[in-house]
């Protein structure tokens, strides 16, 4: 099992090159299916997700291609609609392949889909979404059985802007008949690049990135040339890690705009943050002072991908900050960990209280889910003496080989 051996304690000073985004590349790769001609996809990143999403998609006989951190898609030949339990068990978002087989085949069968342990996750949303497009859905055995066969746009209201299921509605949607509203649809930029994406393959969508997303339905879809946008929460996680250490840092293909409301919440007496001729370039001094409230929402509210580092930051920050966490009801299983290392946090529910210290000490600790994992070695870069943080296949889930990026601008971190 790797873990990482962290001795903290060191500034940070260089370029990063922001990844393609994960939220955004595998719904796109879910699109894929949509089409028997041929995908071409760049800037994608390498990660366990990405790899799990390939082996999904090899099972249904999509072919691909790789060539660095390209892509070649093509489902030409593809032979099930059913995607496998073994595998989607490994991959929450394999559930976004149930929208895109269903547009392509007009049936499909999904086991329950797995992922981090962070809370439930239902998928009634999901599911309510295609019943209103008159999707046949039956629930059994841990399964879910689909017939789209007399699917039709309709006007779907979610009940909460939920991205996966926002982005499974448009992807079942843009081969059907008619045309498909979605109220209360999901406003994060992944979205928007979904919508890039289907449109390069000649599909009509229109909308996203508000509450409203319409999609006329189209025959047919062809193959296209796409780049993925780079990854908002590796950028925000970049810029954590250097508000905790101190230095400068510069990230190549970051836009600020997308982490707007975690610049807000730093310390601007200490964490300084411009953008200019498409790089973000951060100036932080270590130990600024915490805000007095974090809650995570839908965008463009706070991520809940960036509670966790959040804390890291915020254990290490002068005054108490309170951190409520509105989308997932187990999303503070960092917070033992941390707490080995002397963090002063306390947890009620869904809302923790962190008290600023004026020190981390090293400790060994365990990544229980991608962004805690991040949390973790964040936490093992400002902290004083030797971290070790175990079970790091979690974070390589969501971060391309991010030893290497921290070790470019000066961190001690090696992978054993």
């Amino acid at each position: 099992m790797s873990k990482y051996i962290i001795e903290g304690g060191n500034r940070l000073e260089g370029i990063i090159e922001v990844q393609g985004a994960k939220n955004a590349v595998l719904p796109i790769f879910a699109a894929c299916v949509l089409t028997d001609e041929e995908i071409r996809i760049s800037n994608v990143p390498d990660l366990a997700d990405v790899v799990s999403m390939e082996n999904i998609l090899k099972e249904l006989g999509v072919t691909i291609k790789k060539n660095g951190r390209e892509r070649i898609l093509q489902a030409k030949d593809m032979i099930s609609d059913e995607i496998p339990s073994e595998l989607a068990k490994e991959l929450r978002s394999s559930v976004f392949l149930l929208g895109s087989v269903l547009g392509r085949m007009k049936k499909a069968t999904v086991a329950y889909p797995g992922g981090c342990d962070i809370g439930l996750r239902p998928i009634d949303i999901h599911i309510k979404g295609l019943r209103d497009m008159n999707v046949v859905v039956e629930e059994k055995s841990g399964y879910l059985y689909c017939d789209g066969s007399k699917m039709i746009g309709q006007e779907v209201c979610l009940d909460y802007p939920s991205v996966g299921a926002t982005e499974n509605v448009m992807l079942a949607a843009v081969l059907s008949t008619g045309e498909t509203v979605i109220c209360n649809a999901a406003r994060e930029p992944e979205i928007i690049d979904l919508q890039r994406f289907l449109t390069a393959m000649g599909a009509k969508v229109r909308g996203a990135g508000t509450s409203r997303i319409f999609i006329e339905g189209v025959a047919k879809l062809h193959g296209c040339d796409f780049t993925v946008m780079p990854d908002r929460i590796c950028m925000g996680t970049w810029v954590l890690a250097t508000a905790l250490c101190g230095g400068e840092t510069v990230l190549k293909g970051g836009r600020k705009s997308e982490i707007h409301s975690l610049c807000c919440k730093l310390d601007k007496s200490s964490c300084h943050i411009k953008e200019e001729n498409g790089i973000i370039v951060i100036k932080a001094e270590q130990g600024g002072r915490n805000p007095e409230r974090v809650t995570t929402q839908p965008y463009p509210g706070f991520p809940t991908d960036l509670q966790a580092q959040f804390c890291a930051y915020a254990a290490l920050s002068r005054g108490t900050c309170v951190v409520t966490e509105t989308i997932f009801e187990n999303r503070f299983r960092h917070v033992p960990e941390l707490q080995k290392m002397g963090a002063d946090i306390t947890v009620e529910g869904r809302v923790a209280v962190i008290r600023g210290m004026p020190y981390l000490t090293g400790a060994e600790v365990t990544a229980r889910d991608l962004r805690g994992g991040a949390a973790l070695m964040l936490a093992g870069l400002a902290a004083q003496g030797k971290t070790v943080v175990c079970d790091i296949k979690h974070i390589d889930r969501g971060y391309e080989h991010p030893e290497e990026t921290l070790k470019n601008v000066g961190a001690k971190i090696i992978r054993v």
